[in-house]
């Protein structure tokens, strides 16, 4: 698992190992944002059936650490629209394209791998030609975060159809649920409606999205690594939500039972207006389906941030 100290990371390795499986994860504890979540999401992995490797995938020997593993999920990597303009682009570079093609290379001759699951973005189809977008349709990303993505997709398909990987790539579309990184849309929403301090959004609101919870994206990514789909594969991996910001602001308003206290600012470069998937391919290819509803994951990350703010008062107490 690499990218394990992580919101989806960290998220998939519990259930991997609740459901029986040993988990190496791998994980250098980047500060995009704070270090000490990432200790924390990781202290929450069972121990039972877990090895943290605190290393950078560019520096380490990824030929002996993939010797004996049997399905490699991918992550890792860094994150970001709005930061990946202008001098930062090299680390997007570095940690999402060659890092990418590190651990491909790896992966060629890794005796007993079975699989390699990689973490795309519906940020690859940009400002998209079609909705509900599918697989077939061009990607046009508009963030050089988009581009990064891409890059690792197509390596992902070239390692399939040169040298055999069983790679399979998932477009998430806007994950969210508890231990959703602090500099995310639902988790500043539902923080600042608990403390009472403003939301800042971007654009006028109207912007819609197609958001998916945490289980559903852990569930694709157990069903296409365990069952047989052909190497090479691209699946939109959605929650076919379909709603406006402000739909989700008075979702939250209503699960809060209090007015926000919402600010609207400027949009942000690289930023599009619209995503929603068709899941079709990937429900053909495994019978996977999102099975949790927006209100639902709204209210169960609702209920994790209010025990967060809890914790946090105390310990200032």
């Amino acid at each position: 698992m690499t990218g394990a100290a992580g919101f989806i990371g960290s998220t998939l390795s519990t259930r991997l190992i609740t459901d029986g499986h040993t988990v190496v994860g791998v994980d250098s504890l980047t500060d995009y944002y704070d270090v000490a979540i990432k200790r924390s999401n990781l202290a929450g992995i069972p121990a039972d059936g877990f090895t943290h490797v605190d290393a950078d995938l560019n520096d380490l020997d990824l030929g002996e650490l993939l010797s004996d593993i049997d399905i490699v999920f991918h992550q890792a990597g860094q994150p970001g629209v709005r930061k990946s303009w202008g001098a930062n682009f090299g680390i997007y570079t570095r940690n999402n394209i060659e890092a990418t093609q590190r651990l491909l290379e790896a992966a060629r001759t890794a005796p007993q791998l079975r699989r390699v699951v990689y973490a795309s973005s519906s940020s690859v189809y940009g400002n998209a030609e079609s909705f509900p977008t599918s697989e077939r349709d061009t990607p046009q990303p508009v963030s050089p975060y988009g581009v990064s993505k891409l890059a690792g997709e197509h390596l992902m398909g070239l390692y399939a159809h040169n040298f055999g990987v069983p790679t399979v790539s998932l477009r998430y579309f806007t994950v969210y649920g508890p231990k959703q990184r602090t500099d995310m849309a639902f988790t500043r929403f539902v923080t600042s409606a608990i403390t009472g301090d403003e939301i800042r959004i971007f654009g006028d609101g109207t912007q819609i999205r197609d958001f998916t919870f945490v289980d559903d994206i852990v569930e694709a990514n157990i069903r296409v690594a365990m069952d047989d789909v052909e190497p090479g594969s691209v699946f939109n991996v959605a929650g076919g939500s379909n709603v406006s910001v402000n739909e989700v602001l008075a979702i939250v308003e209503k699960i809060h039972g209090a007015p926000l206290n919402v600010v609207y600012v400027d949009k942000v470069a690289g930023d599009v207006f619209r995503t929603g998937a068709s899941t079709d391919a990937i429900e053909a290819a495994v019978g996977w389906k999102a099975r949790v509803s927006l209100e639902e994951g709204l209210t169960r990350q609702y209920a994790w941030a209010a025990d967060v703010v809890a914790e946090r008062t105390t310990a200032a107490q």
